[in-house]
């Protein structure tokens, strides 16, 4: 969540900032009257305590000394409920801010391009130029269903609209590709492998600031207040939740390979067809914690690692920074890596790249101490797709598709797949 004390003393640059995501915030004026109400609050409690106190040392040597203590009782008889009074006001002030805070995203970072939506993204290079055919091409649902290796009818039988069954080579090449990710991430960029919990709980929910705002995407296990893991960015993120880590040890590099559960609640109708939008699917994650001052520098290096995915894949693609008002609501930055999807004749995205600076960081409680004498600060958080899998899937078959319907299989992936042609 944003800092308070920054918020109100910044108040109109806050509000000017946060309304380039295409929304009001003047409603963050309400936390200045707030915040000087709970100072207030605060300030008569503390000096009634410290009259309370001050008091009951006068009574012990009233008594001592066998003096009277009737005045000096009926002065202090009502200080306790007034005490419990000003305490249950300051605890509904403080529900009042963090509520508010809880509720409002990231400032956007100042490099950040300004603009309404996605049409004001701004494409920063390419690599390859889009894959050209001279055959009629198909796209991956005909591809999958004509070689019989990806199965949409059964799995919807089994459990409903957007799942689906990879079958012999699909699957393989699904499990190829996450062991890929996994081996190039760890052995070349030097990430610490992980395999997190599916499931997470509430707190890891709102750490991350899929809560409250998102509670309606999840899935939730009835009778718990536990839920699919959407990202792996949520339990990766929460596994420092209210710990204090050593600055000697930052950057923390992890990459991160999970199943991810969305319900996409109001994305009905969009990119259902195929597996482009499905309710669960396969990701690997990147995700650092680094140091205020390096956050900007890492998070270059975080996209150049997730685009050597794709170079290594031999697969035509194109990065662009996002505007401020189609950035994710806990991110202050983001890159968006997009592939050439063939039969849609357009760059679809990927994977996202993401610097939440130290916004996670403040509703998880993840800190740091530079050494033992220097005051603890928050680290940064950065997460990123290594990529999407199954997305990778898709762009696989379709750029690599032959004219007889086979899919041929790129180069790295040979010793994975242990053949060269899918058919």
């Amino acid at each position: 969540m944003l800092d308070l004390k920054y918020v109100v003393e910044n108040i109109d640059e806050v509000i000017n900032k946060l309304n380039t995501r295409n929304s009001d915030f003047t409603y963050l004026k309400e936390l200045v009257a707030l915040a000087d109400e709970r100072s207030k609050l605060i300030h008569d409690v503390e000096s009634k305590k410290a009259f309370r106190n001050e008091t009951s040392k006068k009574i012990g040597e009233y008594k001592r000394e066998n003096k009277d203590v009737t005045e000096i009782l009926k002065e202090v008889s009502s200080l306790g409920d007034e005490i419990k009074e000003i305490d249950n006001k300051v605890n509904e002030v403080n529900g009042k801010i963090n509520n508010i805070l809880l509720n409002t995203p990231n400032i956007p970072d100042s490099s950040v391009p300004v603009g309404v939506d996605e049409s004001s993204n701004v494409v920063l290079r390419k690599y390859l130029e889009p894959t050209k055919f001279d055959f009629e091409i198909k796209d991956h649902v005909e591809l999958g269903e004509d070689l019989d290796i990806i199965d949409f009818t059964r799995a919807a039988k089994v459990t409903g609209a957007r799942f689906v069954f990879y079958k012999g080579l699909a699957a393989r090449l699904e499990r190829a590709l996450m062991q890929f990710m996994m081996d190039v991430h760890t052995f070349e960029g030097g990430y610490i492998e992980a395999i997190p919990p599916y499931i997470v709980n509430e707190e890891s929910m709102f750490g991350t600031g899929q809560f409250p705002k998102f509670r309606e995407e999840s899935f939730k296990l009835e009778g718990r207040d536990w839920y699919l893991n959407p990202t792996a960015e949520v339990p990766m993120i929460n596994l420092y939740r209210n710990e204090i880590l050593e600055g000697k040890d930052l950057p923390l590099n992890y990459v991160a390979f999970t199943s991810a559960f969305r319900s996409e609640a109001g994305a009905a109708g969009r990119d259902t067809r195929g597996i482009l939008r499905q309710h669960q699917f396969q990701k690997v994650e990147l995700i650092k914690f680094a140091k205020p001052e390096d956050s900007k520098q890492e998070l270059e290096n975080m996209i150049k690692q997730s685009e050597l995915i794709l170079k290594k894949l031999e697969l035509p693609y194109q990065v662009v920074s996002l505007s401020t008002g189609d950035l994710g609501f806990s991110m202050a930055k983001t890159y968006d890596i997009e592939v050439w999807i063939p039969s849609q004749n357009k760059y679809r995205e990927i994977g996202s790249i993401s610097n939440a600076k130290d916004y996670q960081a403040r509703r998880a409680q993840i800190r740091f101490k530079r050494d033992k004498e220097s005051k603890t600060e928050y680290v940064h958080t950065l997460n990123g797709s290594g990529l999407a899998i199954g997305r990778t899937v898709i762009a696989i078959m379709e750029n690599y598709q032959q004219a007889d319907g086979s899919i041929k299989v790129p180069k790295v992936l040979i010793p994975y797949m242990k053949v060269d042609v899918i058919k």
